[in-house]
């Protein structure tokens, strides 16, 4: 019986002069949770993961508002899905700035200017959406492909596919018609 007592003791001394070490080991190894910057997120150029700190927002909803921009307000973040709750919860830690414009493409070489007629019509071609300048002024853009020139102004002058530069008489000269007249 007593010793009963005397293991049932030790236990308990036991217990006691470790919780302490126990519960500061458990402090220890929970994860600190990261103190929220005072500094409002901005909608339009935040991170996944600085949207995904704000309270009610998961990777999700961060998506969707990072697929949504750029917001003039925070009440746009409606358009992207968000409760008005989650809304109202997070007005206060947000803000609207301007957006980061996309990184704008390279242009295309443009072909530098040349003396002459003849070689001005050897000009890369350009690609769809990319208007180019004429090397000489006065000259033609001939679609290589239709068989048309169009003059400046036209508003495929410079912006088709697969087309260069020409004056008007080589142009005509090589079978190239003016773009609107019909075929002879």
């Amino acid at each position: 019986m007593m010793m009963r007592r005397t293991i049932a003791w030790s236990i308990a001394i036991l217990l006691s002069a470790s919780l302490p070490a126990f519960a500061g080991q458990a402090a220890q190894a929970a994860p600190a949770k990261p103190a929220l910057s005072t500094a409002p997120v901005n909608l339009n150029t935040a991170s996944q993961s600085a949207l995904e700190a704000l309270p009610g927002v998961g990777s999700a909803t961060a998506r969707k508002i990072i697929a949504g921009r750029p917001y003039s307000t925070v009440a746009d973040l409606s358009k992207a899905g968000l409760t008005k709750s989650t809304i109202d919860k997070i007005t206060s830690m947000v803000t609207v700035g301007a957006a980061t414009p996309p990184p704008m493409p390279k242009p295309a070489a443009t072909p530098a200017p040349a003396a002459t007629a003849s070689t001005a019509t050897k000009s890369a071609p350009a690609t769809m959406g990319t208007p180019q300048t004429p090397p000489v002024k006065g000259m033609v853009w001939v679609n290589l492909s239709t068989k048309v020139f169009h003059r400046e102004g036209d508003k495929y002058y410079g912006n088709t596919k697969n087309g260069k530069f020409m004056t008007e008489a080589d142009a005509v000269k090589a079978g190239y018609r003016e773009a609107g007249k019909p075929k002879s």
